[in-house]
């Protein structure tokens, strides 16, 4: 029983790889990264800077789109085609259900962010960029990007397991807008005199994850050198939170009626 979120994993990997959605996001990815070439060829001086901030938001952004929509049907898709009740007919508890999707989409992700992330490489090396020391800033910044794909993909699969896919994409997107923009929030309630708006905003940069802290693309792109006690920060902070978020879903989904 142990081995059946690995075998669920994998299945869910194998049919995300299958769906034309990803090849579409890899295919504008490698698009983004031949506009990223071109741009910094016409700015002399200037072309590490343009195509890795232009490289590592397109990671990003398209990394954002793929944890959002696949991951809101994760349980609706199995749902809707009844593959669900065989699913848990075998020997395999609700929760174990749950980490097996997420794991599966996590892996896609990783898989794909590699990919994007050795298009940039290439990116570089093709304009007669040497990769130096700093260079190792660009890692740095892929890794945030992953551990924020993890998070946005906890909380997509948490509202799948109670709501429609397109209520659990606008739930998503509204939390990760939000949590981008949580220290603005925080500053805006203490700029106010009012303690109840200081409160409530107090309350939202807390509660919700502040995925400011997971963009390190200007410094990347500058090569300056991310603090290793932000990245075990960053490492702490997710694992948490994504552990938080799928002991929800699962007390969410273990008492949903399916029937």
């Amino acid at each position: 029983m142990s081995a059946m979120p690995g075998v669920v994993a994998i299945n869910t990997f194998r049919e995300a790889v299958r769906d034309r959605v990803l090849y579409n996001l890899v295919f504008f990815a490698l698009v983004m990264m031949g506009a990223a070439i071109l741009v910094g060829q016409i700015s002399i001086g200037i072309n590490r800077l343009v195509i890795v901030n232009l490289g590592l938001s397109a990671i990003s952004i398209f990394g954002l789109v793929m944890a959002v929509f696949i991951g809101v049907g994760l349980v609706y898709k199995e749902i809707e085609k009844r593959t669900l009740y065989s699913l848990l007919a075998k020997p395999i508890r609700r929760w174990q259900f749950l980490v097996g999707k997420y794991a599966g989409l996590l892996l896609t992700l990783a898989v794909n962010t590699a990919l994007m992330t050795l298009g940039l490489a290439a990116a570089l090396f093709y304009v007669g960029r040497p990769f130096v020391r700093s260079d190792a800033s660009i890692l740095v910044a892929v890794y945030f990007i992953l551990l924020e794909l993890a998070l946005v993909t906890a909380l997509a699969l948490f509202f799948s397991c109670f709501s429609t896919p397109m209520l659990s994409t606008l739930f998503t997107l509204g939390i990760y807008v939000t949590g981008v923009f949580a220290g603005d929030i925080r500053e805006f309630g203490d700029f106010t005199r009012s303690p109840f708006l200081k409160g409530v905003t107090r309350v939202l940069y807390y509660l919700l994850p502040n995925f400011h802290n997971f963009n390190a693309i200007a410094s990347a792109s500058h090569g300056e050198a991310v603090p290793v006690s932000l990245v075990a920060q960053n490492t702490a902070y997710a694992l948490l939170y994504v552990a938080v978020v799928l002991l929800a879903a699962s007390a969410v989904f273990s008492r949903r009626d399916l029937k």
